[in-house]
């Protein structure tokens, strides 16, 4: 899990929990993760390790781990900055599937307006392509998800 670092500005923290959602303080050590496609050794203590990486703007972030023993689990957030603070926001993968099937779907249902879900999907794409979400991550995040929903 990410979050924003509270010791350092426009900086984020990632965070190994258990499956109650709690900071699981026995993890230590160096583990490899994948950030936006790039690997990065994150040295954990106490559960906490930091991505000394500064975040310029407001944009998605693709954070992977793989583990020999469970395989791999990615997780897509949007970053949104405003000021000096991070909030960052868990984007299900359900939700990369849900809001471009649900604009055809109101475009076919009703054909009046197949012109404004199309410009909507559009502007769904774009927004996402802007803000760093590229197709390929938009793809295996969805794949990640169904992989571990079965």
């Amino acid at each position: 899990m990410a979050k924003s670092n509270p010791f350092a500005v426009d900086e984020i923290a990632v965070v190994a929990i258990d499956t109650a959602k709690n900071i699981d303080e026995t993890v230590n050590g160096s583990f490899i993760f994948t950030v936006n496609g790039f690997e990065d050794t994150l040295h954990f203590d106490k559960g906490t390790a930091f991505y000394h990486h500064k975040i310029q703007k407001s944009s998605f972030l693709y954070v992977k781990h793989v583990d020999e023993d469970n395989g791999s689990r990615g997780m897509l957030y949007y970053v949104y900055k405003h000021g000096h603070d991070l909030t960052l926001i868990h984007i299900s993968w359900m939700l990369l599937v849900i809001i471009p099937l649900a604009l055809i779907f109101l475009g076919y249902l009703f054909k009046r307006f197949i012109i404004i879900a199309a410009i909507a999907l559009i502007v769904f794409l774009f927004f996402n392509y802007k803000n760093g979400l590229s197709i390929p991550t938009f793809f295996e995040s969805i794949f990640d998800g169904l992989r571990h929903m079965f």
